[in-house]
């Protein structure tokens, strides 16, 4: 038995792959799983019942991913220094959260120096697959949902709140807008 398993070890390198096409097959799946089909009811017909529809399903993936941000946000700077300033948590997010959930840093990130940054990602890996046309432009956002959470829930549990949103203007690239919420 364990010459036979030998034969099927992977390395460092083999995991992450793997890991990463399990991430994303997972993800794929709790979007198609939570999306929902039926548009948000208009506002100008006076129905309204709260939270409904596809915002909803924006909702919980971005709940979803809180959670899991909030989990990373207390395994992964262990190993790290205590930040200093805010800039530098923003650093940690691009560089080593990415490598973590990504297998690669963020591409860019900039701030104007007064609470607000964004981050970019010129491939993200979420949205690589979907990249071969513009049809799937408007697909976008309910792919980056999770990932809004994600961001949030590591800026939380490092003692930061804030406001996460994403933006798409060409696929597969992605904009991460990061809002400090002063108290």
């Amino acid at each position: 038995m364990g010459a036979r398993s030998a034969g099927w070890q992977l390395s460092a390198q083999g995991r992450r792959m793997v890991d990463a096409v399990l991430f994303e097959f997972l993800h794929t799946e709790m979007v198609a799983e939570l999306w929902v089909h039926e548009p948000d009811p208009d506002p100008r017909s006076g129905v309204s019942d709260g939270l409904s529809g596809q915002k909803m399903s924006l909702l919980v993936l971005e709940g979803m991913g809180f959670r899991v941000g909030q989990a990373l946000g207390e395994r992964l700077p262990q190993e790290t220094l205590p930040f200093r300033e805010e800039l530098d948590v923003l650093k940690f997010l691009c560089k080593d959260l990415w490598v973590a959930m990504f297998q690669k840093q963020m591409d860019s990130l900039r701030t104007n120096h007064q609470g607000t940054y964004v981050l970019q990602d010129n491939s993200f890996p979420l949205l690589l697959r979907m990249a071969s046309g513009l049809q799937y432009l408007e697909e976008a956002p309910k792919f980056l949902a999770f990932t809004c959470g994600l961001l949030r829930g590591t800026l939380s549990t490092l003692g930061i709140k804030s406001l996460v949103t994403a933006s798409v203007a060409a696929l597969p690239a992605c904009k991460f807008q990061v809002v400090i919420q002063r108290s």
